[in-house]
This record gives structure tokens, C-alpha cells and sequence, in this order.
């Protein structure tokens, strides 16, 4: 194809146009316009790989490690329950009558033969007075029937006195003294009628309310039938009652088969130590197959009246003796179903997990059956930003025991395996 110049005679000499100049031009821009690209995204690189090198560096954490604490601790089962008197007694009258006078005052502390209630003893020793008086009939009788006896005795010999009288005479002899024997064991019984009236303590305790008051008439009816005065709660010393798993009774079988029963320690709901101190005294001789579990009871000594029946306690029992333990903070422990974890650091600062066995907690800590050494850096602070297979920065942290006030739960169940530090 022929190339067509057209030159305009109205336009400067250098105002030429034509295809080719037009191509030339493009082909330029193109150029410039690559090399900007080229530099924009160059830049664009470098400052767009910069926060990925800070965000790798933050990535690094910095968490607390400590070594395991190493303690030699005293072992314990724990269980819950509550305090039961050692003794309870209904206090019900033998006899009946108005009630004459009331000799306490509702929730003292009385003691064994104390006085409680009188009740009207004018029938009572009216009815002794008659007794007595037949005592003393009988007694004339049975004199009167041994001075006559003691006349055939003296003439037996020269037979004056037949055999049939002399047998006679014995005979009356003898049902005079049955008669006095009886006699005598109703004026006893009328006499324990009038002592009766004064109702008395029977154990040493803290008495309930009274259930009567003055005026009332009781009834001494035998057995249930009769009234309920008061009731009165031995306290000193007193009962322990809780409940043992089948896995604890077994434990504790165990751990006691020498015969020893045990020393207990118990804290009340607002104590943080075990300040009461008894033994196991007491198991049940078969579990309830309904819950799965014994009945146990430790007794302890209460001289001031301290303790008081239905007190929630929470008590370990000691199993296993002395032992040296690894122990660690609880939010140190980290759960993946049954599984167990505690987080530890490396030489070369990698975060590792490793499983572990757990015991019973003591002070706070738990104690660590296996799985850890006493060499291992275990990660005790930051530990939720710590990852397994993640390098960290460490830095020094330490493991105490702090005592934690126990919280009282429902029902009497054992809770869990305690231990203390061995003082």
C-alpha cells in the first residue's frame, strides 16, 4: 500500500502529521507508563512486607515459668458432713400427773440428775403412806406367827403338840413372811411412784424447749405413750456423720488395714484451717445400694459446747502417710477431655505440653503424681497466651501455697483427696 503524505500549505513548516509519527508516540507512553508501574509496586512491596516482619515479632509472647514446688505433704481424703450429738434423750415422765413446777430454762446446759419438772406428788405419797402401813401390819403378823411356831418347837418333844399343828403352824409362819416381802415391794414401788414426780436430767447436755408448761397434765404411760417434756443432746464429746464413695471406703480400707482408725481433722464453713481434731470411730457395716456409698462417724472431744449438732464441717480422713510432691498452680493445668496438660518451656524457648497425672489439691497448688520433673520450667503466668510448639520470651515467676476457704456444698458426698504440708 502507498504511504500518503498530506501537507497543509496554511500550517507551519514542523506541523507534519501522519500515521507513522502517531504510532511513534504511543510507543513512548507505553514505555513511561511500564516504568511508573515498576516503581509504584517496587515500593508498594517494600513497605507492604515491613508489618509482616513487626506482626512476626509481636507474635513472640512473653509468659512466667517457674520450677515445680517440692514439698513433703500428709495425704488426707476429704469428706463433708455434719455434726450429730453423741447422745439424744426424750425426756418423758413415768408417772402421771399436773406438772407443779419447771426447773430450767430452754437451750441450758444441764447436767446428769439435774432437777427439770415436778409433778404433783400428794396422790403419790399418800398411796407410799398406805404401803408403809402394810409393811408394818405384816410385820406384826410375822412376829405373831414366829413367837407361836417357837412354842410348838419347845413342846415337840414331849408330844403335846401333834405333827399336823406343828406343819400348820410352819405354814403360817412362812406366808407371814411372803406377806411382809410383799408389802415391802409396794411400798418400794410407791416410793419410786413420789421419786418419779421429780423429773431429772438423764445425761449431761443442752436441753431443748419445754414441751409442757405448768399446769399441764402429763400422762407416764409405758413406752411412746407418754409425754414428750423436753429433749436433751449430749454434746460432749460429739459425732462427726458424713458419707464415703465406694472408691474412698475401699481407699480408706486400704490405707487402714492395720487397724488403726484414723486421725480426722475438721474446719467449720467460716474456718480456713483444720483447727478440730478427732479419730474415725465408726463405719457402717454395709453401703446403701441406692447411693453407692457407707456411712462413717469420727468423734471428737467438745469441753467448751462449741459444737453444735447439724454444723456443716468439711473433714479429711489421713491416708497414704508422708510423701514428697511436685505441685503446681491450678491455672497452670490445662484440660483436653480427660486428658491433663501442664505447659512447659524448652532450652530453645519452644512451648511443649505435657500430660500429667494429678493428686489432691494442698494450700491452692495441686499436686503432680507424674508427668513433671523438678528441672521443668512449667508456664505459670500468661498461660492462655502460650501454644503449643510456640517460641516465647520467659521470664521468672514463683509458685506459693495460699490456704482457700472451703465452700460449703449440698448433700453430705465426699468432695475429693486433700493433702497439707507437712509443718
Amino acid at each position: 500500500m502507498n504511504m500518503i503524505t498530506k501537507i497543509d500549505a496554511d500550517a507551519p513548516a514542523g506541523d507534519i502529521r501522519s500515521e507513522n509519527a502517531g504510532k511513534r508516540w504511543s510507543g513512548r507512553h507505553v514505555a513511561w507508563a511500564a516504568l511508573a508501574l515498576a516503581i509504584v509496586g517496587g515500593v508498594t512491596w517494600k513497605y507492604a512486607g515491613q508489618p509482616q516482619a513487626q506482626a512476626s515479632a509481636a507474635a513472640v509472647v512473653t509468659v512466667g515459668v517457674a520450677a515445680p514446688l517440692m514439698r513433703q505433704v500428709v495425704q488426707w481424703d476429704d469428706y463433708v458432713g455434719r455434726f450429730a450429738p453423741s447422745q439424744t434423750v426424750d425426756v418423758r415422765p413415768r408417772v402421771s400427773g399436773p406438772v407443779t413446777a419447771i426447773h430450767f430454762r430452754d437451750g441450758d446446759i444441764v447436767r446428769k440428775g439435774q432437777l427439770l419438772f415436778t409433778l404433783d406428788q400428794r396422790p403419790f405419797l399418800a398411796a407410799l403412806a398406805e404401803a408403809r402401813a402394810n409393811v408394818a401390819s405384816a410385820q406384826s403378823g410375822l412376829r405373831l406367827a414366829q413367837a407361836d411356831y417357837a412354842r410348838v418347837q419347845r413342846l415337840n418333844g414331849d408330844e403335846a403338840v401333834s405333827a399336823s399343828e406343828i406343819d400348820t403352824l410352819r405354814a403360817r409362819l412362812q406366808a407371814a413372811q411372803a406377806a411382809l416381802a410383799a408389802a415391802d415391794a409396794r411400798a418400794r414401788t410407791r416410793a419410786l411412784d413420789v421419786e418419779f414426780t421429780l423429773i431429772r436430767a438423764p445425761i449431761s447436755g443442752r436441753v431443748s424447749d419445754r414441751k409442757v408448761d405448768i399446769g399441764n397434765l402429763v400422762s407416764g404411760a409405758e413406752g411412746a405413750g407418754a409425754s414428750l417434756l423436753t429433749t436433751i443432746n449430749a454434746l460432749d464429746p460429739i459425732y462427726f456423720s458424713f458419707d464415703a464413695s465406694e472408691a474412698l471406703f475401699l481407699k480408706s480400707q486400704r490405707d487402714h488395714a492395720d487397724g488403726n482408725n484414723g486421725e480426722v481433722e475438721i474446719r467449720l464453713q467460716d474456718e480456713a484451717d483444720y483447727r478440730w481434731k478427732g479419730r474415725l470411730d465408726f463405719t457402717d457395716n454395709g453401703l446403701d445400694p441406692r447411693s453407692g456409698t457407707i456411712r462413717g462417724r469420727a468423734v471428737l472431744s467438745n469441753p467448751d459446747l462449741f459444737l453444735t449438732p447439724g454444723l456443716f464441717g468439711n473433714m479429711r480422713l489421713s491416708s497414704g502417710g508422708k510423701v514428697n510432691a511436685l505441685l503446681v498452680p491450678d491455672e497452670a493445668i490445662q484440660s483436653d477431655q480427660a486428658l491433663k496438660t501442664v505447659l512447659v518451656v524448652g532450652r530453645d524457648d519452644v512451648v511443649a505440653a505435657k500430660p500429667v497425672q494429678l493428686g489432691p489439691l494442698v494450700d491452692g497448688l495441686r499436686i503432680i503424681r507424674s508427668g513433671l520433673s523438678p528441672q521443668d520450667k512449667v508456664v505459670v503466668a500468661n498461660v492462655q497466651a502460650a501454644m503449643p510448639g510456640a517460641k516465647v520470651a520467659t521470664r521468672s515467676a514463683s509458685i506459693r501455697a495460699v490456704a482457700a476457704p472451703i465452700t460449703p456444698t449440698d448433700g453430705a458426698a465426699p468432695v475429693a483427696s486433700q493433702a497439707t504440708f507437712e509443718r
